[in-house]
């Protein structure tokens, strides 16, 4: 489950370069907007799943190791 985590790690930052590549030529209301609403709080939001997912990969684990 790790390399999930890790993955969605990854894929947040490259989405956020591409944006930030974006902005470059995209600089408007509209992209303030998209901005705003969209990746606002993505990063936030992916680091808190992240930490989800380690969380629950090490409760698996435990449970995994009480039950042999």
């Amino acid at each position: 489950m790790n390399a999930n985590a890790s993955r969605i790690s990854a894929l947040t930052r490259d989405l956020l370069q591409k944006w930030q590549e974006t902005r470059t030529c995209w600089r408007d209301a509209k992209s303030e907007e998209f901005e705003r609403i969209f990746l606002g709080e993505l990063a936030g939001t992916v680091e808190r799943t992240v930490a989800s997912i380690e969380q629950i990969d090490k409760l698996l684990h435990k449970i995994k190791r009480d039950c042999e």
